[in-house]
C-alpha cells in the first residue's frame, strides 16, 4: 500500500515477566486492532541467545495514523503500566514500507545512531562506505537507511537482513566494521544494535558453536509435520461443527480463528518437535546419509497422517 509505514518496537523484559508481557501485548494488540489505519501486526517473541528482545512490528496506512497511535493518551497509559516488567527503554522507529519490506530476512539487525549537531554530511558520506562494505558480506541479504523523522524519533535508522545469524555475526564483528565504526566516533553521540530474527527461525533453537545454520528446508519438513495435523484437527473438530455449524460464522472468520488457533499452538509445538529431531537438524558434522534418514522418517510420517486421516473423514 503506497504512504504504509511499520513501526519497529524492540523491548526487553525482565526475567520472569514473559508471560504478563504476554497478555499486556495481547491486550495492546486488541486496543490498536480498532484504531483507523491499523493494517496488521507482527509479534517475535525472544529468542535467546541471539535475540533477548520481543520484536513487535505494527503496520499503519500512512505516517500520520502511524504518529497518532505513538503520541497518543492510550498508548502512554499502556507504556505507563508495563514499565515495571521492562528493562532500559525500548527502540521505536517508524519506517516506511518500501519493496523490500520491514525485516523481511530470516535474521536482521536493526541499527540505531544518533548524530551530533551539523555532522549530518559527513554520517551521510561514512553511511555510504559502510553500506558498500557490508553488501560485499557472506549472507547479505538487503539494507535499509532511514533519516531521523521530526518529533517523532531522533535516531538515523539501518536495517540489515542476511540470511542467518552466523553470517550476521561475522560481519558484526569483522574487523572491517570495527574499523569503519571507528572512524565514526567523531560525530556520532549514541549507537547501538538490536538483532531482530523472524521467520520459522524464532521456533528452532539456535545451533551450538562452531555448528553451521540450520537448513532452511529442514525447518520447513517439521513445521509441516506440525502444521498438518493441527489445521485438520481444528478444522475437523472445531471449526466446520462449532465455528460454522452452530455458531453459523462466516468461512473466512472462521479459517482467521484457525489460523490463530494453529500459530499460537505452534509456537509450542514445533520446539517440542525440534528438540527430537535435534540429530537431523544440527547433526555433529554434515552427513548426507543423515539427511535423508531424517527426510525419509518425516515423509513416512506425513503418509501415515493422511491414511489416518482420509479415515477419520
Amino acid at each position: 500500500m503506497p504512504g504504509a509505514v511499520t513501526i519497529v518496537t524492540q523491548t526487553r523484559v525482565q526475567p520472569g515477566f514473559d508471560d504478563a508481557f504476554a497478555v499486556w501485548q495481547e491486550q495492546t494488540s486488541a486496543m490498536i486492532a480498532a484504531l483507523p489505519g491499523f493494517l496488521g501486526q507482527t509479534v517475535m517473541r525472544p529468542s535467546p541467545p541471539a535475540q533477548v528482545d520481543w520484536v513487535i512490528l505494527q503496520r499503519f496506512a500512512n505516517s500520520a495514523a502511524a504518529i497518532g497511535w505513538l503520541n497518543s493518551p492510550e498508548r502512554m497509559a499502556r507504556i505507563n503500566g508495563a514499565q515495571s516488567m521492562l528493562v532500559g527503554r525500548d527502540d521505536v522507529h517508524v519506517v516506511p514500507d518500501g519493496s523490500s519490506g520491514v525485516l523481511p530476512a530470516p535474521v536482521s539487525a536493526v541499527i540505531s545512531t544518533r548524530i551530533k549537531p551539523g555532522q549530518e554530511k559527513a554520517y551521510r558520506a561514512w553511511e555510504q562506505r559502510i553500506a558498500a562494505a557490508q553488501c560485499k558480506a557472506p549472507g547479505f541479504q538487503g539494507y535499509r537507511f532511514e533519516p531521523p523523522i521530526p518529533g517523532v524519533q531522533e535516531d538515523w535508522l539501518s536495517i540489515l537482513r542476511f540470511d542467518s545469524e552466523a553470517n550476521l555475526n561475522a560481519w558484526l564483528e569483522s574487523p572491517q566494521r570495527k574499523m569503519l565504526l571507528a572512524e565514526a566516533d567523531a560525530f556520532t553521540e549514541e549507537f547501538h544494535a538490536r538483532v531482530a530474527r523472524a521467520g520459522f527461525d524464532q521456533w528452532f533453537p539456535e545451533p551450538d558453536k562452531g555448528q553451521p545454520p540450520q537448513a532452511v528446508w529442514k525447518q520447513n519438513m517439521l513445521v509441516l509435520l506440525m502444521l498438518y495435523p493441527v489445521v485438520f484437527l481444528f478444522g475437523f473438530a472445531v471449526q466446520s461443527p462449532l465455528l460454522v455449524g452452530r455458531m453459523g460464522l462466516s468461512f473466512p472468520l472462521a479459517l482467521f480463528i484457525g489460523n490463530v488457533a494453529s500459530v499460537l499452538l505452534l509456537t509450542y509445538l514445533v520446539p517440542w518437535i525440534s528438540r527430537r529431531f535435534g540429530w537431523w537438524l544440527s547433526p555433529a558434522r554434515p552427513s548426507t546419509q543423515v539427511d535423508w534418514r531424517g527426510a525419509a522418517i518425516l515423509a513416512a510420517l506425513y503418509l501415515v497422517m493422511i491414511g489416518v486421516f482420509i479415515r477419520v473423514s
